[in-house]
Protein backbone atom coordinates (compact mmCIF):
# COMPACT_ATOMS: atom_id res chain seq x y z
CA UNK A 1 0.00 0.00 0.00
CA UNK A 2 3.31 2.26 1.16
CA UNK A 3 4.51 2.05 -2.57
CA UNK A 4 1.04 2.71 -4.07
CA UNK A 5 0.97 6.14 -2.08
CA UNK A 6 4.18 7.02 -3.07
CA UNK A 7 3.26 6.34 -6.50
CA UNK A 8 0.61 8.46 -6.33
CA UNK A 9 2.11 11.29 -4.81
CA UNK A 10 5.01 10.94 -7.39
CA UNK A 11 2.79 11.44 -9.95
CA UNK A 12 1.00 14.55 -8.36
CA UNK A 13 4.09 16.38 -7.93
CA UNK A 14 5.15 15.68 -11.40
CA UNK A 15 1.62 16.96 -12.75
CA UNK A 16 2.17 20.35 -10.12
CA UNK A 17 5.40 21.17 -11.16
CA UNK A 18 4.82 20.55 -14.96
CA UNK A 19 2.04 22.87 -14.47
CA UNK A 20 3.86 25.87 -12.34
CA UNK A 21 6.73 25.64 -14.83
CA UNK A 22 3.97 26.12 -17.98
CA UNK A 23 3.05 29.33 -16.11
CA UNK A 24 6.31 30.52 -15.29
CA UNK A 25 5.75 33.73 -17.07
CA UNK A 26 1.80 34.50 -17.01
CA UNK A 27 -0.76 35.93 -19.54
CA UNK A 28 -2.40 38.24 -16.88
CA UNK A 29 -0.93 40.56 -17.99
CA UNK A 30 1.49 40.94 -14.77
CA UNK A 31 3.12 44.26 -16.10
CA UNK A 32 6.19 42.48 -15.19
CA UNK A 33 8.49 42.24 -18.51
CA UNK A 34 12.11 42.34 -19.07
CA UNK A 35 13.05 41.68 -22.76
CA UNK A 36 16.75 42.44 -22.93
CA UNK A 37 17.05 39.91 -20.00
CA UNK A 38 14.80 37.02 -21.97
CA UNK A 39 17.28 38.13 -25.17
CA UNK A 40 20.01 37.16 -23.50
CA UNK A 41 18.80 33.73 -22.46
CA UNK A 42 18.24 33.15 -25.47
CA UNK A 43 21.63 34.03 -26.42
CA UNK A 44 22.65 31.70 -23.41
CA UNK A 45 20.93 29.04 -24.63
CA UNK A 46 22.30 29.31 -28.09
CA UNK A 47 25.84 29.21 -26.54
CA UNK A 48 25.01 26.48 -24.26
CA UNK A 49 23.41 24.15 -27.16
CA UNK A 50 26.64 24.57 -29.54
CA UNK A 51 28.51 23.65 -26.17
CA UNK A 52 26.26 20.83 -26.06
CA UNK A 53 27.05 20.15 -30.02
CA UNK A 54 30.52 19.85 -29.55
CA UNK A 55 31.01 18.00 -26.51
CA UNK A 56 28.67 15.53 -28.53
CA UNK A 57 30.92 15.14 -31.58
CA UNK A 58 33.80 15.14 -29.67
CA UNK A 59 32.00 12.17 -27.44
CA UNK A 60 31.59 10.21 -30.68
CA UNK A 61 33.64 7.10 -31.60
CA UNK A 62 34.86 7.04 -27.62
CA UNK A 63 34.54 4.21 -25.50
CA UNK A 64 31.44 2.72 -24.73
CA UNK A 65 31.27 4.32 -20.83
CA UNK A 66 31.46 7.27 -22.43
CA UNK A 67 27.57 6.47 -23.89
CA UNK A 68 26.06 7.94 -20.98
CA UNK A 69 27.50 11.32 -21.07
CA UNK A 70 27.26 11.68 -24.60
CA UNK A 71 23.19 11.10 -23.60
CA UNK A 72 23.69 13.38 -20.91
CA UNK A 73 24.82 16.14 -23.82
CA UNK A 74 21.86 15.38 -26.05
CA UNK A 75 19.47 15.80 -23.61
CA UNK A 76 20.88 19.23 -22.61
CA UNK A 77 20.97 20.12 -26.38
CA UNK A 78 17.19 19.11 -25.98
CA UNK A 79 16.51 20.97 -23.08
CA UNK A 80 18.16 24.17 -23.94
CA UNK A 81 16.50 24.33 -27.53
CA UNK A 82 12.74 23.95 -25.90
CA UNK A 83 13.21 26.68 -23.50
CA UNK A 84 14.36 28.57 -26.17
CA UNK A 85 11.53 27.74 -28.07
CA UNK A 86 9.83 28.78 -24.85
CA UNK A 87 10.81 32.08 -24.64
CA UNK A 88 10.33 33.05 -28.17
CA UNK A 89 7.23 31.39 -28.63
CA UNK A 90 5.48 31.59 -25.12
CA UNK A 91 7.18 35.11 -24.23
CA UNK A 92 7.98 37.14 -27.55
CA UNK A 93 5.28 35.66 -29.86
CA UNK A 94 2.34 35.37 -26.84
CA UNK A 95 2.75 38.44 -25.03
CA UNK A 96 4.99 41.06 -26.45
CA UNK A 97 4.30 41.32 -30.32
CA UNK A 98 1.27 42.74 -30.37
CA UNK A 99 -0.93 42.67 -33.49
CA UNK A 100 -0.98 45.73 -34.30
CA UNK A 101 3.00 46.53 -33.64
CA UNK A 102 5.03 47.83 -36.43
CA UNK A 103 6.95 45.46 -38.52
CA UNK A 104 4.37 42.63 -36.91
CA UNK A 105 4.75 40.28 -39.61
CA UNK A 106 8.96 40.77 -40.40
CA UNK A 107 9.31 40.30 -36.28
CA UNK A 108 7.07 37.13 -36.54
CA UNK A 109 8.88 35.61 -39.68
CA UNK A 110 12.44 35.96 -37.35
CA UNK A 111 10.55 34.47 -34.63
CA UNK A 112 9.04 31.87 -36.48
CA UNK A 113 12.77 30.96 -38.08
CA UNK A 114 14.32 30.98 -35.13
CA UNK A 115 11.67 28.37 -33.35
CA UNK A 116 12.77 26.38 -36.78
CA UNK A 117 16.47 26.66 -36.46
CA UNK A 118 15.80 25.26 -32.52
CA UNK A 119 13.83 22.49 -33.52
CA UNK A 120 16.78 21.87 -36.11
CA UNK A 121 19.37 22.09 -33.16
CA UNK A 122 17.39 18.98 -31.72
CA UNK A 123 18.15 17.06 -34.81
CA UNK A 124 21.67 17.26 -35.43
CA UNK A 125 24.40 18.57 -34.42
CA UNK A 126 25.16 20.44 -37.40
CA UNK A 127 27.32 23.99 -36.13
CA UNK A 128 25.54 26.29 -39.15
CA UNK A 129 21.93 26.41 -37.35
CA UNK A 130 24.08 28.03 -34.51
CA UNK A 131 25.46 30.31 -36.50
CA UNK A 132 21.72 30.79 -38.28
CA UNK A 133 20.18 31.13 -34.76
CA UNK A 134 22.94 33.56 -33.66
CA UNK A 135 22.10 35.97 -36.67
CA UNK A 136 18.60 35.70 -36.33
CA UNK A 137 18.28 36.87 -32.76
CA UNK A 138 20.42 39.86 -33.88
CA UNK A 139 18.00 40.43 -36.36
CA UNK A 140 15.18 40.24 -34.13
CA UNK A 141 16.99 42.29 -31.55
CA UNK A 142 17.14 44.86 -34.01
CA UNK A 143 14.11 44.89 -35.13
CA UNK A 144 12.40 44.54 -31.93
CA UNK A 145 14.51 47.26 -29.99
CA UNK A 146 14.94 49.79 -32.62
CA UNK A 147 11.25 50.27 -32.43
CA UNK A 148 10.60 49.86 -28.56
CA UNK A 149 13.21 52.51 -27.52
CA UNK A 150 11.76 55.49 -30.25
Amino acid sequence: MNKKCFQTALVFLMIFFTAAYAAAHCEIPCGIYDDEMRVKMIAEHITTIEKSMNQIVKLRGQKPGDCNQRVRWVMNKEDHANELQYIVSQYFMTQRIKLDTEKYSQKLTVLHKMLVYAMKCKQTTDLSHINTLRSLLKEFHELYFDHSHK
